[in-house]
């Protein structure tokens, strides 16, 4: 048995939230702790939410997301408001100066109809100048040409916080148009699968995104292909981008 909750914990030892060992995670943690009301939308488990209230952050901090079992590991402060939702939920009139999507969690949102929905919501709960921060992966990396069970780079093992040795790693099904369609699985070290996860992610390519922005009232900021500031370029892996609410 390999509970929702046991995945959500899982999670949190295969993504720790380190701004000091992790470039991305002191990139939105600088605009986190700048920011006086953020809405983290995709927020997961509230980690980063979580260390921005340790590090003395005092303003309102709100994290958004629609998977449950994350949402009971974030609700162990009762300091940060957790809202259960999509993006596409966000509250119009809300008055944030910052949102955010880490972890790639843009990318879940797949059809043309869930981003209008999603960016229009998020872009009602800033504030006018208030920005929206968050990162794709390039598809011209092809990064899903890495997740397979015989890539080193893909395969973890772990022990999770119940002792159990385990065994993660993902397997792609699809790739059609700018959609990869996986799962996950978690397994027991001695190869009894325990649990699988399907997904799907959108790969959009910067011309295609900020259309997508552009029409949901969005101006941009900034774009960068690195957690440096560096400019996108033919061998960039991300599409970080700061968009601004007219």
């Amino acid at each position: 048995m390999f509970s929702d909750a046991d995945a959500a914990a899982l999670y949190d030892l295969l993504n720790p939230w380190a701004p000091d060992r992790h470039p991305g995670d002191r990139f939105y943690d600088d605009l986190v702790m700048a920011a006086d009301a953020v809405l983290d939308v995709g927020c997961g488990t509230g980690a980063m939410l979580h260390l921005a209230r340790e590090q003395g952050h005092r303003g309102r901090l709100v994290g958004l997301d629609p998977d449950r079992a994350a949402l009971d590991r974030a609700r162990r402060r009762a300091d940060i408001e957790w809202i259960e939702g999509t993006a596409a939920k966000a509250r119009s009139g809300a008055g944030f100066d910052l949102a955010t999507m880490t972890g790639h969690a843009f990318q879940f949102v797949v059809t043309d109809e869930e981003l209008r929905a999603s960016l229009a919501a998020i872009h009602g709960a800033l504030r006018r100048g208030g920005r929206f921060v968050f990162e794709t992966r390039h598809p011209q990396a092809r990064a899903w040409e890495g997740w397979n069970a015989s890539s080193p780079d893909d395969v973890v093992d772990l022990v999770d916080t119940e002792g159990r040795a385990l065994r993660v790693w993902h397997e792609v099904d699809s790739v059609i148009g700018d959609v990869v369609t996986f799962h996950g699985t978690t397994a027991a070290r001695d190869g009894t699968v325990l649990r699988i996860e399907h997904a799907s992610l959108r790969f959009l390519d910067v011309e295609v995104l900020n259309g997508f922005l552009a029409g949901a009232g969005f101006e941009i900021e900034a774009q960068y292909g690195d957690w440096h500031g560096g400019a996108i370029d033919a061998n960039s892996r991300e599409i970080i981008s700061v968009a601004c609410r007219k």
